[in-house]
C-alpha cells in the first residue's frame, strides 16, 4: 500500500503523486481510494480504488532497476508483428500489464522499426507512433526520476544504445 506523498507510476498517466487516501461511497459501495494527480498536471485529480486489479500502480523504480532496463536496449526487442491490428492488440495488452522489462522491449522494437522505416523513406504507422510516444513518456519519466535526470536525456541515451545495437547486428 502506498502512502500520502508517494510518487508512483499510474497506468497511462505516468508519474503521479498521492495526495490523499480516503473512503468514498458510490452506488452504496464504500471503498478506499487513492486520490492522486499526474506530476505534470496538478489540476487533474484521479480517484483510484486501492484494490483495483485492472490498473497498473507501481513504485518508482530503483537505480539498479533503471540500469537493468537500459541493458535491454542493447538486445533485440519483442518480435515485430506485421499485421497492424494484431500488433496493436498484443503490444497494448503487454503494456497494460505494467511489466517495465516487457514495455522496454516494445519501445525498443517500435523505436527500431521507426528508424528503419525512416531510413527507407517510409512512414511509421500512426497508431504505432502514438503507442510509442505514450509508453516512452511513462517509462522515460520513471527512468529519469530514478536516475535523477530528464526524460530527454533518457531518450538520447536509449537512441544511442539502439544505434550501437543496430551497428553490431549489421
Amino acid at each position: 500500500m502506498f502512502k500520502i506523498g508517494d510518487t508512483i507510476i499510474y497506468s497511462s498517466h505516468g508519474l503521479c503523486q498521492i495526495d490523499d487516501i480516503t473512503e468514498k461511497t458510490f452506488s452504496g459501495v464504500t471503498k478506499t481510494y487513492y486520490v492522486l494527480h499526474p506530476v505534470d498536471n496538478i489540476q487533474l485529480q484521479i480517484n483510484a480504488p486501492i484494490d483495483n486489479k485492472t490498473i497498473s500502480m507501481l513504485e518508482v523504480m530503483t537505480k539498479e532497476q533503471a540500469n537493468e532496463i537500459f541493458t535491454l536496449f542493447t538486445l533485440p526487442g519483442i518480435e515485430w508483428i506485421e499485421k497492424n491490428n494484431q500488433r496493436t492488440q498484443i503490444y497494448s495488452s503487454i503494456i497494460k500489464k505494467g511489466n517495465r522489462k516487457e514495455i522496454s522491449k516494445i519501445i525498443n522494437t517500435l523505436m527500431t522499426k521507426k528508424y528503419e522505416l525512416e531510413q527507407e523513406g517510409k512512414k511509421f504507422p500512426e497508431y504505432d507512433r502514438k503507442l510509442l510516444l505514450s509508453t516512452q513518456k511513462v517509462l522515460f519519466a520513471d527512468l529519469a526520476l530514478s536516475l535523477e535526470t530528464t526524460p530527454e536525456i533518457i531518450e538520447e541515451k536509449v537512441e544511442k544504445l539502439l544505434q550501437i545495437c543496430d551497428k553490431q547486428t549489421t
